[in-house]
């Protein structure tokens, strides 16, 4: 008996472990690893539809693949997908993004917003 509690006592210490260190890369990575996006990039179907500064105010409307529409807000340095009219509305849920490589996507509708940086920030140089 001794032993069964032993080793439980163990496993809740490996995976409080596991979790400790798997939150610590989520912070390392959110808050050093991405930084603010610049531009701000609507796909329809693959095709650029508009590319525009993350700190403009805008408001816009989308007409997705096959006549769905979708609004999205871009305002005070975030953007988000305000309405749209597919049926499961996940975009919607989405919440407001602004840093870079973090993206919006309505699949019904074939719509992906996207935050990007300043181009002239070099990601890498190969020879």
């Amino acid at each position: 008996m001794k032993k069964s509690n032993m080793k439980i006592k163990r496993d809740i210490l490996l995976i409080s472990v596991i979790i400790a260190i798997a939150l610590l890369f989520f912070l390392f990575i959110h808050f050093f690893i991405k930084k603010e996006g610049s531009m701000v990039v609507i796909k329809i179907n693959g095709a650029i539809q508009y590319k525009g500064s993350i700190h403009e105010g805008k408001e816009l409307v989308v007409n997705g693949y096959q006549g769905g529409s979708n609004r999205i807000v871009i305002q005070d340095g975030y953007v988000y997908m305000a309405d749209a009219d597919c049926p499961d509305k996940l975009c919607e849920h989405m919440g407001k993004i602004s840093k870079t490589g973090e993206n919006i996507v309505c699949m019904p509708h074939r719509v992906v917003v996207e935050i990007v940086g300043d181009r002239s920030e070099l990601d890498s140089v190969i020879k």
